[in-house]
């Protein structure tokens, strides 16, 4: 290891220690900043070794500068996204913060459905989705309020940065493990259960499944639709964001949340900057805009 290295205790291998710099880390930080909003404090160093030392084995490099040095590169591009999605954390699971989807049940969905059974339209936006477990979740809620939801104009998108897990959370299939917070009557209704060799997975149904569109989006660019939304999740995702780039965010999703529309946010979350202006607090960790 040269003067100035950071070391990681998972960073043995049968061949030694792959190079690794405080100057490397700060290149790896500063792509991912440019890249996704997302910023990396020097704790995570040992986090940023771990994660990528595996790319660089695949990769059969040696070092992280000639690492850096190829994903900076236009030959580097395809690694550049395998670089962001190994650094960025996918940690979701169904009916994540409950009281948000009761919330959801008791107060925000009824005057919506309403709307919806008269003929007008319904649109709902989990942000930073993951594999899909937040917007089934909803979806979920919005059958048990309307069983023949898919008979209106009612529509689910989930998007997030990174292309693997939206492929997951198009296909729909979750582990036993995964699934703990479901109970079994959701499981015999919205579920169908795919034996294994080890144990069970199951796979959300195609009625619920046709609810929800998945398209990749970086929110650390400019939306590509104008919305209105009636109601976006957004949780546990800003929270990476530094301040200018988080509250750059919470203005994007103001300005696309029609005018009495909800924000859920994660619970170590809260609007801030301009949006604050006219996004006002309506219960734990919900905003509603103004209007």
């Amino acid at each position: 290891m040269t003067t100035g290295a950071v070391r990681s205790p998972s960073a043995q291998t049968a061949q030694g220690e792959l190079q690794y710099t405080d100057a490397d880390f700060r290149r790896i930080a500063s792509i991912l900043m440019e890249d996704a909003g997302i910023a990396l404090p020097a704790t995570k160093a040992p986090l940023v070794y771990s994660r990528l030392a595996k790319r660089l084995r695949v990769l059969r490099i040696g070092t992280f500068k000639d690492y850096c040095n190829f994903v900076q590169s236009d030959e580097g591009a395809t690694e550049r996204r395998e670089m962001m999605t190994a650094l960025t954390t996918n940690v979701t699971h169904f009916f994540r913060e409950p009281h948000h989807f009761e919330e959801l049940k008791s107060r925000v969905a009824p005057p919506l459905l309403e709307n919806a059974r008269r003929g007008g339209r319904v649109r709902i936006w989990s942000a930073g989705s993951s594999t899909g477990q937040e917007v089934y979740s909803i979806a979920m809620t919005l059958l048990e309020m309307e069983p023949e939801l898919a008979k209106y104009d009612v529509k689910l998108l989930a998007t997030d940065i990174d292309p693997k897990v939206l492929e997951k959370g198009r296909e729909g299939v979750y582990s036993n493990t995964v699934m703990a917070n479901v109970s079994e009557t959701f499981r015999s209704r919205y579920f169908k259960k795919i034996e294994g060799p080890i144990e069970p997975s199951w796979q959300i149904r195609s009625n619920v499944r046709n609810l929800v569109s998945f398209k990749e989006l970086n929110l650390h660019k400019q939306f590509p639709m104008r919305g209105p939304f009636d109601v976006i999740f957004c949780r546990n995702v800003v929270i990476y964001f530094e301040k200018s780039m988080e509250e750059a965010v919470w203005s994007r999703f103001n300005a696309v949340l029609a005018p009495g529309g909800y924000l859920f946010v994660g619970h170590s979350e809260r609007v801030s900057g301009a949006a604050a202006k006219s996004l006002l607090t309506c219960g734990v960790t919900a905003y509603r805009k103004q209007g």
